[in-house]
This record gives C-alpha cells, sequence and structure tokens, in this order.
C-alpha cells in the first residue's frame, strides 16, 4: 500500500505553524522532507509526529485546540468558490422554475 505524505498545508495544521515556517524549517533541516518534482515539499507523517514535541517546545506553541468557529471559518475559507457557484446555480434555476411553473 502507498504512503500518503503529507503536504506543507496538513503539516502546518498539525505543528499549529504557518506553512512559511515550515518551509523554512524544511530548508533548514530541522523538520525532515523531500521535494517531490524537485519543487513540492512531502513529508513523511510519522516523522512529523516524532519531531512535533520538538518543534512545540522549541516555538513554545500551545496545545492547538480547534474550536467550532474556526473549524467553520476555515470550511468557508477553502469551499468559498463550490459555496458562491451552488448559490448561483440555485437562484438561476428558480429563476428558470419560476417562468415555467407561474
Amino acid at each position: 500500500m502507498k504512503e500518503k505524505l503529507l503536504t506543507t498545508r496538513e503539516v502546518s495544521h498539525i505543528l499549529g505553524l504557518t506553512e512559511q515556517e515550515v518551509i523554512d524549517l524544511a530548508n533548514t533541516n530541522l523538520l525532515p522532507s523531500f521535494k517531490v518534482a524537485g519543487e513540492f515539499l512531502r513529508f513523511r507523517k510519522e516523522e512529523i509526529f516524532k519531531v512535533k514535541e520538538t518543534i512545540k517546545n522549541k516555538y513554545n506553541l500551545p496545545e492547538k485546540k480547534h474550536r467550532l468557529k474556526d473549524t467553520f471559518r476555515e470550511f468557508l475559507y477553502f469551499n468559498d468558490f463550490y459555496l458562491i457557484s451552488a448559490v448561483v446555480i440555485v437562484v438561476l434555476l428558480w429563476a428558470i422554475i419560476k417562468d415555467l411553473v407561474f
């Protein structure tokens, strides 16, 4: 079975760092990583969890707790295009059906 590699975004969520901080740590070899196609950083989940406590202690980061508000905000951020598209489609369908029925 193929191992699922983590992206910079996924690692930033796990560690509670920004994506740029993850990239900087990877570039200084403080975070084990490798590049795919010579460009994209990827990480092994086991290796990230091995260094997670060290990174948290070094940056003095509190344990990240997901609140419902933050989860909802993140959902809107990553799915805004699909939500707006769905609203536009519903409005257009309503306009078409309204003219046919009434």
